[in-house]
């Protein structure tokens, strides 16, 4: 079945291989002339003519016409010599055959034709009778090229089966991968959302600590100091919570059921209450109802960095951040604004760029700017069914 399935012009050993299949067409035309039709066996040009019929096939996969005009060019002569007539058929099936099985039908037809019309025309001048015979046998040659298209149509099939199950396989390596990099691309959201977020508040709150030690060391306020340590720790071990979770997902070989619960809407109060802890007066007014997992997941996230960009760039010890969720017209509105100094991020970095992929990854889109009243606004709009 390999060798049926696969084209003959890229099969290995090719030139090996027919060099022994015109030897074996050599010794059967030779036997053939030998055991039949003593009264027409061949003389000496008769049996130069009958082995060297057989040469040309070595080169029958490179060149077939021509293998094929080499092949009626040899044998019209040993017939027109009325010769052993059926010596040489090996040859000149093997002949048809290739030019059937490499070409196009039409030309197949066309070469089949032009070589029964040579071969009856030689036999009239040779012999009617046998002209008429070679008529009546004619079927074998229609019947070999026939069998050549058969096989060049089912090679095709084959073929076509096989570069639609290697196409399939390239779409699914090329989704697998795509699948690989959203994953990582969301893994470094969150990694970059929960870091940023704990290490300002960390920082906010150490400076506090710092703050309040180094004031008045006569008259140190302990019980601030123990706060400011106590919000310190349990901003880590929130982060800690957190950071576990995400990097579950890279020990995960399944999909992402396995991330466990997103956080959501219902995280917003925590959010507020760190941003509190680090100084800031967050007023939070929430009237959106439930949203889809996706959906509030982004838009905690958004939240969470809008608040760390606020508290980390405000340069206010008074700072007032404002924000509002709520729903209309099917889409999840999230506002967060501020009274700082209205510079927003104050270098390059990766916390814009990521809210607006997160708002992008469920259909929605974010603006951020200056305040129309002074400050840094990031507005989100995010659909709960759709695109924004």
């Amino acid at each position: 079945m390999a060798v049926v399935n696969r084209d003959p012009r890229t099969a290995p050993h090719a030139t090996r291989n027919d060099a022994w299949l015109a030897a074996a067409a050599a010794v059967f035309s030779a036997t053939v002339a030998l055991t039949t039709d003593p009264a027409r066996r061949p003389d000496a040009l008769g049996w130069t003519l009958l082995l060297a019929v057989a040469v040309p096939l070595v080169w029958r996969r490179r060149r077939p016409l021509l293998v094929l005009a080499l092949v009626v060019a040899l044998v019209v002569p040993y017939h027109a010599l009325d010769n052993n007539h059926a010596a040489p058929t090996a040859a000149e099936y093997v002949a048809l055959y290739t030019v059937a099985v490499t070409g196009r039908p039409l030309r197949t037809v066309l070469t089949g034709l032009a070589v029964l019309g040579i071969s009856v025309s030689v036999m009239l001048t040779v012999d009617t009778h046998r002209a008429l015979e070679l008529l009546r046998v004619s079927g074998w040659v229609i019947a070999v090229l026939f069998l050549g298209v058969d096989v060049r149509y089912y090679r095709q099939y084959v073929a076509a089966i096989v570069e639609r199950a290697e196409r399939a396989e390239r779409t699914r390596e090329e989704e697998a991968r795509r699948r690989v990099a959203e994953e990582r691309l969301r893994i470094a959201r969150d990694l970059h959302d929960l870091l940023a977020h704990s290490i300002t508040l960390i920082g906010v709150q150490t400076s506090v600590a710092a703050h309040v030690l180094a004031a008045d060391p006569d008259r140190l306020d302990r019980a601030a100091v123990a706060q400011a340590l106590d919000d310190i720790a349990e901003t880590c071990r929130t982060a800690r919570g957190e950071l576990r979770t995400t990097l579950e997902v890279l020990r995960e070989h399944d999909s992402p059921e396995a991330r466990g619960p997103l956080p959501g809407l219902h995280g917003l109060p925590d959010l507020a209450q760190a941003a509190r802890l680090a100084g800031a007066r967050v007023e939070l007014a929430v009237t959106a109802g439930e949203a889809p997992p996706a959906v509030g997941a982004a838009a905690y996230r958004i939240v969470q960095e809008a608040l760390t960009n606020a508290v980390r760039h405000g340069g206010r010890d008074d700072l007032t951040v404002r924000v509002s969720v709520d729903d209309a017209e099917g889409a999840l509105r999230v506002r967060v604004s501020d009274d700082g100094a209205g510079a927003g991020p104050g270098a390059p970095g990766f916390g814009l760029v990521g809210m607006r992929e997160r708002a992008r990854s469920v259909g929605g889109t974010v603006l951020a700017g200056p305040g129309a009243g002074g400050g840094f606004e990031v507005t989100a709009l995010l659909p709960l069914g759709g695109t924004a």
